[in-house]
């Protein structure tokens, strides 16, 4: 299935400028054609294309359905940038692919990258969530300071007790536990990586008064992008697992 985008479609009845080239001159879509749109808000709709025009590519829609992500909980994934961009949109694609609420860019003492492109991140996060099926786009936060994300999430916890933050953490300054370990199947989570040169002790410590605690995703030392992937994929592993209990 290709899936197009469009996240005004019930406004506009139309695809995207990049989308309405791909569609029609590309995959050569002509008018009758149907086709399938995702808002990027958790709804696929079935489209009858009525002018294939490459730039504004006109449809209208035959129906609609609600698709929820499949994970069930909230995801935060929140990841210092790091010094090689592309590593930084990898792991942007396969945060998506595998399924995430919402990531933040963190700006932190030891950070090697002060600046990053919003737009070219969210684009990749539409192409990601397009081509792994799903019909809702996570939120890509602008490049936040760590001070101003640990204070928002602690005002979370404040609002939601069973929220569960973790912080991936290489020191030994706090015993590690593994990730695998304490997440408890079900919970919303916020997952904090550091960057290259790891957090500054200060940063742990503040981070542990605020509620989260240093996990560690294994035995070997994993590079920033990797252990994002890692900890998402433990994540809806050990989801997967209580689902398939509970279904039994």
């Amino acid at each position: 299935m290709i899936q197009f985008f469009s996240p005004d479609i019930l406004t506009t009845g139309t695809l995207t400028p990049e989308d309405s080239r791909h569609c029609s001159k590309v995959l050569r879509h002509r008018a009758g054609d149907e086709i399938s749109v995702i808002d990027g808000s958790g709804r696929r709709y079935r489209c009858r294309i009525l002018d294939p025009d490459p730039r504004c590519t006109q449809v209208e829609i035959i129906d609609a359905e609600t698709i929820p992500p499949h994970w069930g909980v909230d995801i935060t994934l929140a990841v210092a940038p790091t010094k090689n961009m592309d590593r930084m949109e990898w792991m942007m694609e396969k945060s998506v692919e595998i399924g995430v609420n919402r990531i933040v860019p963190l700006l932190c003492e030891h950070s090697e990258r002060k600046v990053v492109k919003p737009e070219r991140l969210v684009n990749i996060a539409v192409s990601a969530m397009k081509q792994s099926l799903k019909t809702t786009l996570p939120e890509v936060a602008p490049l936040s300071r760590y001070g101003d994300f640990i204070k928002s999430t602690h005002q979370r916890l404040g609002e939601n007790p069973s929220l569960q933050c973790f912080m991936g953490y290489c020191d030994k300054n706090y015993p590690l536990l593994r990730l695998a370990d304490e997440y408890h199947a079900g919970s919303d989570v916020v997952i904090m990586i550091g960057p290259e040169g790891d957090f500054s002790p200060e940063e742990v410590n503040k981070a542990v008064e605020c509620g989260f605690r240093p996990v560690t995703f294994g035995n070997s030392r994993l590079r920033t992008e990797t252990a994002a992937i890692s900890a998402l994929d433990t994540i809806h592993i050990l989801n997967m697992i209580a689902d398939s209990r509970q279904t039994k």
